[in-house]
């Protein structure tokens, strides 16, 4: 699904409307639970674009998953979005998102089922569990025994942060570019958009 300048559109699994990626991008916003894909994605955009990527857990992380100060981190953030150009993938504190939607000019949310979070994010933690390298990720903050947390994880923002993303966006919508991936498929079919 695409919701685009206050235009809502719905398409089916073979019909993603590949030219929703043919604007010009300058301050992207990619946001969505854990296990979606969202920083192949990111990163996917940031070589399309070369637009500087940030993710927000490397800010917000330090080595042994250490918790940054908040106000370190909302500073940092904020230095960002003050900037012309950058993909912001991640939460952080909240009232940084809203922020940065405020300041965007595109927003995807990457809203699957549940249980693909937990599902994608089951198989990161196998991987990892292998000694396989882990795509992006805050340096010096293995996956490894974190799977319990990396769960909890899922639940809340599935449950405290997710309403909260659902309530805003409406607001933006009209300012912004907004594409909601609702599936895998939805997922594959901005990449390919991406990189046409």
């Amino acid at each position: 699904m695409i919701l685009s300048k206050g235009e809502r559109s719905t398409m089916g699994e073979s019909t993603f409307p590949t030219d929703c990626w043919g604007t010009a991008k300058q301050r992207i916003v990619v946001i969505g639970n854990g296990g979606g894909g969202k920083t192949t994605l990111s990163r996917a955009i940031a070589e399309a674009t070369e637009l500087p990527l940030h993710e927000v857990d490397r800010i917000q992380y330090r080595a042994g998953w250490e918790v940054a100060p908040a106000a370190e981190v909302t500073s940092e953030i904020e230095q960002i979005i003050a900037t012309d150009r950058w993909i912001i993938d991640g939460f952080g504190p909240w009232p940084t998102f809203e922020s940065r939607c405020e300041r965007a000019d595109t927003v995807i949310f990457v809203d699957f089922p549940l249980w693909i979070h937990f599902w994608w994010a089951a198989e990161r933690q196998v991987s990892a569990a292998r000694g396989e390298a882990r795509l992006g990720g805050p340096e010096g903050c293995p996956l490894d025994g974190m799977t319990e947390k990396v769960f909890r994880a899922i639940g809340f923002v599935h449950e405290e942060i997710r309403p909260k993303i659902l309530e805003l966006l409406p607001r933006v919508r009209d300012r912004v570019d907004l594409i909601e991936i609702h599936s895998p498929e939805e997922l594959d079919a901005l990449h390919a958009a991406i990189s046409l």
